[in-house]
């Protein structure tokens, strides 16, 4: 009986110990899953020595899932590692692997034995700085904030991606910055932040962060005249109308994640004016629609900022813009007022953009290119909808100059040297120099 009481805590003791084993282990696993959502810092350079809680990156490594972070998309062969940095003169991405959620990001460059001259993207192409110009010897600090998200909504539901979503930078599980120009860069801190102003941007293909070259929106350049006291989570898709973009799931995921003082801004009509049955129109489900929207914000303590369709570029013979949207922006500007939405009138600041520009010389706002302009383009790009780069600038602007003159909040969070914006002297496309993304597509984005 002795013997058999021995026997028992003998196991009993070994279990305990095994027991002790696995909350070790597990504490040590949530440790290092912690560490790896914490603040991540990385130092480039082949002659860094060791620095407590940073990681030296001294070689030209490609993304590795297991490492977590890594030069993306077969580039890692334009880089050379100097002393303390490392240098490139091709388009160049850097990912970093991190769970959904809003982080800051701050990029340390420049260069000891050259001018630089630095452009850097995040994610599909969202701008963050305009080629900053640095002389021989002088370095810069860039601190931004970027939204990592995944479709997951909870257990049981997720955003509907479309085909071509996948794939798309903004929708894997990595933080992804581009660099273009003559860039040398020190170093790359990734910062998790939970507290901030978000702006959600819900819209069709003339808002969306589009993910390829030549193809570009006005969500994904405003982020370039913000500062570090707001972050953009852009979930507008190519081909959406309200309805659609409900359906998908892609308002649901906004609302369950919108906090008290954030933003909603709302633009739509190009693809709502396509579709038909009975109940539908501007007067009706677009309408219907738009309110929905508008209190599912307010439910939430946020703001809803409404934004009337972008035009398409028609003109009339006289040099006059065609009105193409119909009653859509009415009914947008009817609604703002019964419900006393701040409203801003792109179609009207659109209208004056073009027709300052001129038929031929607003051409080059657009996606129009010649045969063989970009590799596999066999026939010409004449898209009079979709903005290329020059022209979703110009949009962004004008998006801004909307918002200062309804003096809202959110123009506080401007950085200070962005200028004054007139659509009647609107810039020139002979003075655009923004270098382009490596990656290219030749198909057309959903929707008109």
């Amino acid at each position: 009986m002795i013997q058999k009481n021995k026997i028992i805590f003998l196991l009993l003791l070994i279990a305990s110990f095994n027991v002790s084993n696995a909350v070790v282990i597990a504490e040590k696993t949530i440790e290092k899953s912690s560490k790896k959502i914490g603040k991540q810092v990385f130092y480039f350079g082949k002659e860094l020595k060791k620095s407590k809680g940073a990681i030296i990156v001294s070689k030209s490594l490609s993304f590795d899932s297991v490492a977590g972070y890594g030069f993306d998309f077969s580039t890692a062969t334009n880089v050379t590692l100097n002393k303390n940095s490392f240098a490139t003169e091709a388009p160049t991405y850097f990912s970093v692997q991190v769970p959904e959620g809003n982080y800051q990001v701050s990029v340390t460059f420049g260069s000891t034995i050259k001018n630089t001259n630095t452009t850097i993207k995040a994610e599909s192409r969202r701008l963050m700085l305009d080629q900053k110009q640095l002389k021989k010897g002088e370095t810069a600090t860039k601190t931004f904030n970027v939204n990592v998200r995944t479709p997951k909504i909870d257990a049981t539901s997720q955003i509907q991606l479309k085909e071509r979503d996948f794939g798309q930078l903004n929708w894997d599980e990595k933080l992804t910055l581009e660099f273009l120009g003559s860039v040398e860069i020190k170093s790359i801190t990734i910062t998790p932040i939970t507290d901030i102003t978000t702006v959600y941007l819900a819209g069709d293909s003339t808002v969306t962060d589009q993910d390829l070259e030549p193809w570009a929106s006005w969500g994904q350049y405003i982020t370039n005249y913000f500062d570090e006291n707001v972050v953009v989570a852009n979930y507008a898709a190519s081909g959406l109308t309200l309805r659609s973009f409900k359906a998908g799931l892609r308002l649901k995921k906004i609302i369950s994640v919108i906090k008290a003082g954030d933003y909603l801004i709302v633009e739509f009509a190009h693809n709502d004016e396509k579709e038909k049955g009975e109940g539908i129109g501007p007067w009706d489900s677009y309408s219907a629609s738009i309110r929905e929207y508008v209190q599912a914000a307010r439910d939430k303590g946020a703001f809803p900022i409404l934004i009337t369709p972008v035009q398409r570029r028609a003109f009339n013979a006289d040099g006059t813009l065609k009105p193409t949207h119909g009653d859509y922006p009415d009914a947008m500007r009817k609604v703002a007022q019964e419900m006393n939405v701040p409203l801003v009138d792109i179609t009207k600041l659109t209208t004056t953009l073009y027709e300052s520009w001129g038929d031929e010389p607003s051409r080059k706002a657009f996606v129009q290119y010649p045969a063989n302009t970009f590799p596999g383009q066999k026939e010409k790009l004449e898209d009079n909808t979709h903005f290329n780069s020059f022209g979703a600038n110009e949009i962004a602007l004008c998006v801004i100059k909307g918002l200062r003159d309804l003096n809202s909040p959110l123009v506080q969070y401007f950085l200070k040297e962005v200028p004054q914006y007139n659509p009647n002297q609107p810039n020139a496309f002979t003075k655009w120099t923004l270098p382009m993304s490596k990656r290219f597509e030749i198909v057309k984005p959903d929707g008109n």
